[in-house]
């Protein structure tokens, strides 16, 4: 699978790190509410701006599930579109050669699902191919390029397409003073992204560039962390689960995941000359270093996505690709690791080869 574009699309309301944390101490139940506790969580986040579905001042007026639901899908179809439409136009193509349509997000409903509804706006085939993926999570922009690198495989003149788009804010529960609910109310932001790639045998035949090519990827579920990430669905809207135990489970897992995908191929850590890492947080980050023994230089653009623009779930791995093949551009033949973590709890590994 040839990979000839990354874009991502971000809301217009785009506001600094301390604005969203006093506008978020005024809407989370207010007198049960540590504040002293939230702004330590939020300061702490890594996270220095942030763009946001709605304006601030809106949030205090979305009072149950149902209406922010439905600002969900008006904003995620908006985006999801305009990341399409912007990957599609850096890759030379138009929305009648797209052959397959794969939508990750995990913040909110829509049935019809959200690519049947861009495919309308974009004016996709009638005969596209649709692959929504739901629950996924935070590894889903990894999961779901993977997930198109399969499916390219047994239809290599197609051209397929990936959107996620995800709107984080829309479900900070407004009575839940829990740690997991005050630590993404200042962690988790909003945006979308889009990659356009093509199979083998329609690669030969684009005019467009293909940066990068995806040479396989590795799945792994861990035993007994079902309870690790993800969402309870309640009548006020999904409720975040996230437990402290993450950083714990990257460093026992992940070095020995990457290895052996690694060794598979025919290949070692040291082949690997650059890491596009999902931004889940410091601690996440810092246990991805740990256990693959990077130096901080490695997974700096990470890092930088996360202070810009904050975790945008599963669209985050896919702005720091963008990221990495704009601003530092692989070396031709190099190889390179894609990777995310998310619920189930589980790790996606996506390898890839520069141009």
């Amino acid at each position: 699978m040839e990979i000839l574009s990354v874009r991502g699309a971000l809301p217009e309301h785009r506001y600094p790190q301390s604005q969203i944390t006093d506008a978020f101490a005024k809407v989370i139940a207010k007198g049960r509410l540590d504040e002293a506790l939230m702004r330590r969580f939020h300061a702490h986040s890594g996270v220095e701006h942030r763009n946001l579905a709605m304006p601030l001042e809106e949030y205090g007026r979305i009072d149950d599930f149902g209406r922010s639901n439905d600002r969900f899908i008006e904003v995620a179809v908006e985006l999801g579109s305009q990341a399409l439409a912007d990957a599609l136009k850096a890759a030379g193509l138009t929305p009648a050669d797209v052959d397959m349509v794969a939508c990750a997000t995990v913040t909110g409903l829509a049935v019809p699902s959200l690519e049947a509804r861009i495919a309308g706006v974009l004016g996709l085939r009638p005969d596209v191919k649709r692959m929504p993926l739901v629950g996924l999570g935070c590894v889903a922009g990894a999961a779901g390029l993977a997930r198109v690198h399969d499916y390219l495989v047994g239809h290599p003149d197609d051209v397929a397409v990936l959107i996620s788009v995800e709107l984080c804010s829309l479900t900070v529960q407004r009575d839940d003073v829990s740690v997991p609910n005050l630590v993404a109310s200042g962690l988790f932001g909003d945006g979308a992204a889009a990659v356009v790639a093509t199979g083998s045998r329609r690669a030969d035949t684009t005019s467009g560039p293909a940066p990068v090519r995806v040479v396989g990827s590795r799945s792994h579920l861990y035993p007994d962390s079902e309870r690790t990430m993800g969402w309870d669905v309640t009548s006020g809207g999904l409720r975040i689960v996230l437990d402290a135990e993450v950083p714990t489970l990257i460093r026992r897992y992940l070095g020995e995941d990457v290895d052996g995908f690694l060794a598979d191929t025919g290949l070692s850590r040291g082949d690997v000359e650059w890491w596009v890492a999902h931004p889940g947080g410091p601690k996440v980050l810092e246990a991805i270093e740990d256990s693959l023994e990077l130096p901080r230089s490695a997974v700096e653009m990470t890092w930088n996505s996360l202070a810009r623009i904050g975790n945008l779930s599963s669209a985050s791995v896919l702005h720091a690709f963008e990221d990495t093949l704009r601003e530092r551009p692989p070396r031709s033949g190099s190889y390179g690791m894609l990777m995310a973590m998310g619920p189930g709890f589980c790790s996606e590994l996506v390898l890839l080869r520069a141009a």
